[in-house]
């Protein structure tokens, strides 16, 4: 239990009207923090939302991190890769273009209405999200490169 003040005996009217009020005062504060410390919910509350924002930043902290990695990996991949390679893949995806037009010229022509809108909205989120898929195609080379590579030794 706390001692009572130490304080010198009022004077006057006036002095003891002045403790009593400063005394109130100091209740209703020590009351005020007494009900914050157990109020379980709030403080959880609180809690949760100082991790959430935290858990927030670190997950943005971190995608970054992953984006600027799988961009470093790439260009260090079309570095690496001889140039023959690049010819060979440069004919290859013009090759795949025209074939690709062809075949999408088919599927016009044969595909339900209900499929080929389907096939519309995933090419939209495709494109949308093409640099990801680039470079997400890219660390999948460097990564069969490196296997096949180490496969031979």
């Amino acid at each position: 239990m706390t001692q009572p003040h130490e304080e010198p005996t009022a004077a006057s009217p006036e002095q003891l009207r002045e403790q009593v009020e400063q005394t109130r005062q100091e209740l209703g504060e020590t009351v005020e923090e007494l009900t914050a410390r157990t109020d379980v919910k709030a403080r959880a509350q609180e809690k949760a939302t100082a991790l959430k924002e935290q858990t927030g930043a670190k997950a943005a902290e971190l995608t970054g991190q992953v984006k600027v990695k799988a961009a470093e990996a790439a260009h260090l991949v079309q570095d690496k890769l001889p140039d023959p390679v690049k010819d060979k893949a440069t004919a290859a995806a013009d090759q795949l273009k025209a074939k690709a037009g062809q075949a999408g010229q088919v599927w016009q022509d044969k595909a339900p209405e209900p499929v080929r809108a389907k096939a519309h909205q995933g090419a939209e989120v495709a494109r949308d999200n093409r640099t990801v898929l680039i470079v997400a195609g890219g660390v999948a080379l460097a990564a069969w490169l490196l296997l096949r590579r180490r496969g031979r030794r």
